[in-house]
């Protein structure tokens, strides 16, 4: 056998190995968010700077971030809603603990929540809100946010592209 051939499928699996390797983060959270072909908006919630992927219509919110075994640490997902109400989420299909600050129309925040993966029990915001938004777990403690913060939701968020008539989310 050729030696040149033994060599070159061991050096591609070599260097495959290695990028795969250099690319594979072992359960932290970094990198770019997911391809959802949802808009993201950048939104200072705490102490820190997020990229938040917009869910503003029925599909979308019903989705949310199921199905995703991470999470970049600045990532999250602002949950837009057409009215103010008590929303209620839970956890199918979510395979990562978030954290979930509940916001009423005048950028106020109402409640902050813990949730776990695949956790089915409802967790409800404390008082009516518009927005919700969601982040790893931990992160509400590691930014500080807490109920009664003011934040300023982005443009692109207060006036969605599609409007639903959703009644909590999944």
């Amino acid at each position: 056998m050729n030696q040149a051939k033994r060599i070159l499928p061991g050096g591609v699996v070599c260097l495959l190995l290695i990028l795969l390797g250099g690319c594979d983060d072992h359960g932290a959270t970094t990198g770019p968010a997911p391809q959802t072909g949802l808009n993201v908006v950048q939104m200072k919630i705490g102490s820190r700077d997020f990229s938040l992927e917009v869910a503003d219509n029925d599909k979308s919110r019903e989705i949310g971030l199921m199905y995703r075994d991470s999470m970049a640490d600045d990532h999250g997902m602002i949950f837009v809603f057409p009215d103010e109400e008590v929303r209620q989420f839970y956890m199918a299909n979510t395979r990562i603990p978030l954290d979930i600050a509940f916001i009423d129309a005048g950028g106020t925040v109402v409640s902050v929540k813990s949730m776990l993966p695949l956790d089915l029990r409802i967790t409800s915001s404390d008082k009516a809100a518009k927005y919700a938004v969601e982040m790893n777990g931990g992160a509400a403690a590691a930014i500080g946010v807490k109920e009664g913060d003011r934040v300023v939701i982005p443009a692109a968020a207060v006036n969605p592209t599609t409007q639903g008539g959703v009644v909590g989310s999944l």
